[in-house]
């Protein structure tokens, strides 16, 4: 599975962004996927990740109300939308699947980097004030 993400850019503060990821060399409808960030001289950390029917959401709290995560199974594409930005979003986004299939995981796994097998090149997201 090869992950494309796109959609990066400069926003003032308080504008939005919207994030693709498409996937390529197989249908990724039935693997769970995510976003994750990374600003400079920071980890990785996770934004948001969708289940593989994209019935649950998951965000972590500094996102959360602010970001929309979603898919289309039918397109093979990942969707985040960023809304209300901050500086302190500015990062590299990357998004993420799972290598499983179906699988459904407890709420605090979905935010961990060692479910995630694909990622993809990152796309830069920079908040000016």
């Amino acid at each position: 599975v090869q992950l494309q993400a796109s959609g990066g850019g400069v926003v003032q503060a308080g504008g939005s962004l919207r994030l693709s990821c498409a996937a390529s060399g197989r249908a990724v409808s039935n693997n769970v996927m995510g976003w994750f960030r990374q600003a400079p001289g920071k980890q990785r950390e996770f934004v948001a990740a969708i289940s593989w029917s994209g019935g649950s959401t998951y965000y972590a709290g500094s996102v959360k109300g602010r970001f929309i995560i979603s898919r289309d199974n039918a397109k093979n594409t990942l969707s985040l939308q960023m809304n209300s930005l901050k500086p302190e979003d500015t990062a590299v986004y990357y998004c993420a699947a799972d290598s499983s299939s179906r699988r459904t995981y407890i709420e605090r796994d979905y935010s961990r980097l060692g479910l995630y097998e694909y990622w993809g090149q990152g796309t830069q997201v920079t908040v000016s004030s």
